[in-house]
Parts: structure tokens; C-alpha cells; sequence
């Protein structure tokens, strides 16, 4: 805009200059009247400002910078003013080993050695954004290559200066959610007093040797095993107790039947069955009593 507004003034300046001569009167007019339309058309453009949905602008003045932004929407600036315009939605910023993976290209994994002194390669993606209102301070303190100059460095050197307490074997396994959590605090209490929110850390891989990611897979599946081995130990143990108890009821209830049952019980029960069998419309029996208890035999039926 400011382009035209100065190309405008020239054309505006040029056209007095040809009012002098009688022949180049008509044009100089033409000239005058397209340089004012041209002028006024330039500072209305450079008085109003359109910022996008998820953006904020910081006002630049002779580089003096605004305190106040300008959320989106259009405004009415003053013509002088550069507006610099910072995106304050959710940015990705990735490292990997992989050349079309990463925010750089080519390798751009971090390197870490690890407690027992072996190297790691991580692939790492940071997200986070802009702080609308400390994008004034992001301009003035930073400049607008915060991910290069902010985002990049700390992640790094927090990944790398955390592994130092953690053995590969942790970083692989087990300890990997702690570590991830340690790192996002560290790096979180760096992040906000520069002006950008860390929303989260995302340690997407971590490669080991070849022959350490054997050694250390082998291990898990040797305790993975062992703690089968003691579900199984346990589950036998719980069904050998339930043996016992089971044969412990059986004793006693055999042992409290010998002591409460008598001859005459046993008669009586006798001639109970033999009641309703022999009084059954389809059955026919033959029967001798028994001169040594008196109880009735069952030799057969028809």
C-alpha cells in the first residue's frame, strides 16, 4: 500500500508540473484526478487491516512495537503501521530420523546417551502455541523465528539432559511414560515465560542397537514368562486349597452319619423303599425276610 501511496505523490506532483504548458493542460488533469483517487484508495487500504481466524497481529511502528494485539477481524490502523501477524492455534513441530517425517529435512532425530552410556535415537513431536496476548513480547523479545530460536533448542537439550538418568532398558520399557512426563515439565516451565503454551509431548519412537533391542527384548519376554509361570503356580495353589476343604466336608460329614446313624434307621429307611416300590402299578416283587437283621431282601422283579 504504501507503494501506491507514493507512487500516487509522484503522479500527483508530476501532473502540477505539466499544468504549466497549455497543451499538456487536459492530461495534467487526467493525471490529478487518478494520482488523488490513487492516494485516497492507498491510505484507506493502509488504515484497515484484516486479520485471519486464528491469528493475532502485532502492531510495528518505526520499530516500535504495540503492546496491543489485534485479534481477528478487520481494524482500522494507523497508515504508517506494520502489522506482523503470529498464528495462535495448535503448531507441530517434529523431529525424526526419518528424511520426510520431520519439520527439517533429513535426519533430524535427537541423539541421547542413556545412564549406562548407550546412544538412542528419538523421534519427538512438540505441540504447542502462541499465548495470544504475549505475542507482542514473542516480536519484541524473540522475533518471529520462535521455533528456531526457542522450540527447537530447549526441546533438545531438556530430551537429551533427562535420558542421562534413565538406562536404555527404562527408556524402552517401563519408564518410558515417567520420562516423557519429566521432560514436558521441564520444558513447560521454559516455555511459559517466553510467551508459548506446551500442549504436549509425543516421544513417537525410540531406536536402540540392534543387538541392545534383542538383548532387552529377550528380557521382557523372560519376565513376561515368569509372571505366567507365578499365575499358574498361584491358580494350582488355590485349586489344591479348594481340594482340601472339598475332602475336609466329605470326612466330616461321614465321620457325623457313622456316629448318628443306627440299626433301627436303617431298618425303617429300608422298609420305606420297599413300601413305595411295591406298591408301584408296574413292578412285582420277591422277597424272603432276613432272619439275621429282619430287614427284607430284594431278589428281583417282572
Amino acid at each position: 500500500m504504501l507503494v501506491i501511496i507514493f507512487f500516487s505523490v509522484v503522479l500527483l506532483v508530476v501532473s502540477y508540473a505539466l499544468q504549466s504548458s497549455l497543451k499538456t493542460r487536459v492530461p495534467s488533469r487526467i493525471m490529478r484526478i487518478v494520482a488523488i483517487v490513487l492516494l485516497i484508495g492507498g491510505l484507506l487500504s493502509s488504515c484497515v487491516v484484516q486479520i485471519a481466524p486464528g491469528q493475532v497481529g502485532v502492531q510495528v511502528l518505526f520499530g516500535k512495537v504495540y503492546d496491543r494485539e489485534l485479534g481477528s477481524g478487520i481494524h482500522f490502523i494507523n497508515p504508517l503501521v506494520n502489522v506482523k501477524r503470529f498464528d495462535v492455534r495448535t503448531q507441530n513441530y517434529t523431529m525424526a530420523g526419518m528424511s520426510d517425517e520431520g519439520t527439517q529435512s533429513g535426519d533430524d532425530a535427537i541423539h541421547v546417551l542413556t545412564t549406562d552410556g548407550l546412544e538412542l535415537k528419538m523421534d519427538v513431536s512438540v505441540l504447542y502455541r502462541v499465548v495470544a496476548n504475549k505475542a507482542p513480547d514473542i516480536l519484541r523479545n524473540i522475533g518471529e523465528d520462535y521455533r528456531n530460536v526457542i522450540v527447537r533448542p530447549i526441546t533438545r537439550t531438556k530430551i537429551r539432559d533427562n535420558a542421562t538418568y534413565y538406562s536404555a532398558v527404562d527408556l524402552y520399557s517401563n519408564k518410558r511414560e515417567e520420562f516423557q512426563q519429566k521432560i514436558f515439565n521441564s520444558i513447560e516451565s521454559d516455555f511459559k515465560p517466553r510467551g508459548l503454551e506446551l500442549q504436549q509431548l509425543l516421544i513417537r519412537n525410540i531406536a536402540l542397537p540392534e543387538s541392545v533391542k534383542q538383548a532387552i527384548e529377550e528380557k521382557i519376554q523372560a519376565e513376561q514368562a515368569a509372571q505366567k509361570m507365578q499365575f499358574v503356580l498361584q491358580r494350582e495353589q488355590q485349586e489344591a486349597e479348594r481340594k482340601r476343604i472339598e475332602a475336609q466336608g466329605i470326612a466330616d460329614y461321614q465321620r457325623i452319619i457313622s456316629q448318628t446313624l443306627t440299626q433301627n434307621q436303617l431298618t425303617y429307611e429300608t422298609i420305606k423303599a420297599y413300601k413305595e416300590l411295591a406298591t408301584s402299578g408296574n413292578s412285582k416283587v420277591i422277597i424272603w425276610g432276613d432272619s439275621k437283621n429282619g430287614v427284607p431282601i430284594i431278589l428281583g422283579d417282572k
